[in-house]
């Protein structure tokens, strides 16, 4: 198969999970009305927009582009997919933060070392396979005390590379495509909805307010009153 022909099959793949699952499909992501709530992955090729899983509320689209193929067939592929979800409640009770694949970028990670602060937690195994980090003028011990050894045991349970975290208010989770499949862009979906669930739960444990889940994570609502 040609690289533009996997370009092909992968879109319609896509497009089959938007139906199935009552998603809004764009070839590339665009922004909304001026007015209205921020659009989420803009510019974002195949972009899904609405629940993407159950109780989960944001967007995705591809994801670590390549161009690939040759002269007459080359075609930009993803490796990944991102999915990203506005959290403006989460971002006010907790530091932003990325939580990085070890294995994904060694020479980047080494960098970020120097630029941010690292959050070492109690699970082993959690420290292994990833960093995590939070900006320099953050305390590290504020997103420490929020993630339980339960949410840190599921997320090493996850069997594929992921990376996640909050950044500009938003909620944001990359799953690598072993394939370009609707197996892997389902389980990306489905995983991402277990993490958006999982941290929410973190912090209403807190007794932090934190909105319900609805289409104004997804950019395609204003949030209700507080």
């Amino acid at each position: 198969m040609s690289a533009k022909e996997e370009a092909r099959a992968w879109a319609q793949t896509v497009q089959e999970v938007a139906h199935e699952r009552g998603l809004t499909y764009e070839p590339v992501g665009g922004i909304n009305p001026v007015g209205g709530p921020v659009a989420l992955c803009p510019g974002g090729t195949n972009r899904l927009t609405g629940q993407l899983a159950p109780g989960y509320w944001g967007a995705s689209c591809d994801a670590d582009e390549e161009a690939e193929g040759g002269l007459f067939s080359k075609a930009v592929l993803p490796h990944a997919v991102v999915a990203k979800s506005h959290v403006p409640d989460l971002a006010k009770v907790m530091p932003p933060f990325n939580v990085e694949s070890v294995e994904r970028r060694p020479e980047e990670l080494v960098m970020q070392r120097a630029s941010r602060r690292k959050v070492e937690f109690e699970s082993i195994e959690f420290n292994r396979r990833f960093l995590a980090t939070v900006p320099r003028e953050y305390d590290p011990v504020a997103l420490r005390e929020t993630f339980s050894p339960g949410f840190l045991e599921w997320v090493t349970q996850i069997d594929n590379e992921v990376e996640f975290g909050v950044s500009e208010e938003q909620l944001w989770f990359w799953w690598r495509l072993e394939e370009r499949s609707r197996e892997q862009l389902e389980a990306a979906l489905d995983s991402g909805g277990g993490l958006f669930k999982r941290v929410r739960n973190e912090v209403e444990e807190s007794g932090v307010h934190t909105y319900p889940a609805g289409p104004w994570h997804a950019g395609l609502a204003p949030f209700p009153d507080t």
